[in-house]
């Protein structure tokens, strides 16, 4: 398996004939080294929340690659007038796809779409477990800290992908209580240094966990796992 970072919440992560784009926040990203038609190959983009640096360039990146958009239903009414290829979810619900399994977990946060001066309903935040090539990753998705992580204990959570950046999210300290909550073999994290409002260092995320790996990637870095 193969994971790569493109900066704030931004993930892919490729088994054999799958690859998933998470939060495809490409354009206005000022940490992700490529541009949106330069992500290629994707056949699913995971959203997990209406904000524009999560949906981001949804629309462009699934018509160029014809990939199929897991996102809750009202996102999913939102993006399929759009001709999209959306699969709808809501949180706490499991489905099978080709590829393997996606539960849909609970996120604290907003999810409202700005669309010129209007705000459109993005129903419910989300994280999601993606259970591919017999591999469970958790991508959080923008969320502060909640019991309901501690339930993920029992999804034996191989990658646990973390915000870390503080005052939108999680910071530092409640993210190292999310990984004693959920006890991955593995976390990374995410959701910092793309504005000054989150610029925290990861290594001070890294030196507080003791009993979980944790792997800092550098924007654009993939990794084999």
């Amino acid at each position: 398996m193969k994971i790569t970072y493109l900066g704030h919440s931004v993930f892919i992560i490729e088994e054999k004939d799958f690859k998933g784009i998470i939060d495809p926040f490409i354009t206005g990203n000022p940490n992700c080294p490529v541009t949106s038609d330069e992500v290629n190959g994707i056949t699913h983009v995971f959203v997990t929340h209406g904000h524009g640096d999560h949906i981001g360039d949804t629309v462009n990146i699934a018509k160029n690659n014809n990939a199929k958009v897991i996102c809750n239903f009202e996102i999913s009414q939102y993006l399929a007038p759009k001709g999209l290829d959306i699969h709808p979810m809501h949180i706490g619900g499991r489905t099978k796809m080709d590829f393997g399994k996606v539960k849909m977990t609970p996120a604290l946060h907003g999810s409202g779409i700005i669309e010129g001066d209007k705000i459109i309903c993005g129903g419910n935040p989300c994280g999601f477990v993606i259970e591919v090539g017999n591999k469970k990753i958790y991508h959080a998705g923008d969320t502060g800290l909640t019991m309901d992580m501690k339930l993920l204990e029992d999804e034996n959570i191989d990658i646990a992908i973390l915000p870390i950046g503080g005052n939108f999210t999680m910071d530092i300290d409640d993210a190292v209580k999310a990984v004693d909550f959920i006890k991955p073999k593995l976390v990374i994290p995410m959701h910092y240094e793309t504005f000054d409002v989150i610029d925290v260092d990861p290594k001070e995320f890294k030196n507080k966990i003791s009993n979980t790996e944790v792997k800092i990637l550098n924007f654009g870095e993939t990794v084999d796992l």
